[in-house]
């Protein structure tokens, strides 16, 4: 895979690199904020954790760009736990705003993680093979050790740092590119720095 935020023509789709040295859902919250100010129809999910100390025994949600509405997408194992679970039930209940989006005509819909669930084909893949068919822009998040399992879903499609500068390029291409093939007029381009830690 490759850091280029180039796009090519191909399904407009790319992953964000998580390896834990910085707060990705942060900086893509304020990313996600800053494409909507400049007027893109941004649409998806985006991932919480209620209390980031208690590592997997925290809450996770995930919040409807759109409405706010948030769905807990984790269960709790008991208070001698260390594991992190999963609620299916709160993936499928969130799993309706990306279904949703297909009939909004975004200019990119955000899918929180391609994780776990997604890895062993189940999750959002549904979803994001949907959005993909129909030629919908999605950018994602993906941890190191599901590098694999993401390739063999989208094929080489770009991996792209946790800068979103690099993502407001990529994105910007994948305008220019829509536009040249007459999907619409596209936006202008939208510059993205990332804001400090206690800005945001």
């Amino acid at each position: 895979m490759s850091h280029d935020p180039g796009y090519d023509g191909s399904a407009p789709v790319a992953a964000i690199e998580h390896d834990g040295r910085s707060d990705v859902d942060a900086l893509l919250q304020a990313f996600v904020a800053q494409q909507r100010r400049h007027g893109r129809k941004v649409l998806g999910l985006l991932m919480a954790r209620r209390d980031p100390a208690a590592g997997c025994r925290t809450e996770m949600v995930l919040t409807d760009i759109d409405t706010g509405v948030e769905y807990l997408v984790s269960q709790s194992l008991g208070a001698g736990s260390t594991a992190c679970s999963a609620d299916p039930q709160g993936f499928a209940r969130a799993s309706q705003v990306l279904r949703d989006a297909l009939e909004r005509q975004p200019d990119l819909v955000v899918c929180n993680r391609f994780g776990a669930l997604e890895a062993e084909n189940g999750g959002f893949v549904a979803e994001l093979l949907a959005l993909l068919e129909r030629g919908v822009p999605v950018l994602t998040v993906v941890a190191p050790r599901h590098f694999n399992a993401w390739q063999r879903f989208v094929g080489e499609a770009p991996l792209l740092p946790a800068d979103p500068a690099v993502w407001a390029a990529w994105i910007d291409a994948v305008m220019q590119q829509r536009h040249r093939l007459g999907y619409g007029s596209t936006t202008p381009r939208v510059e993205c720095i990332p804001r400090p830690a206690d800005d945001r």
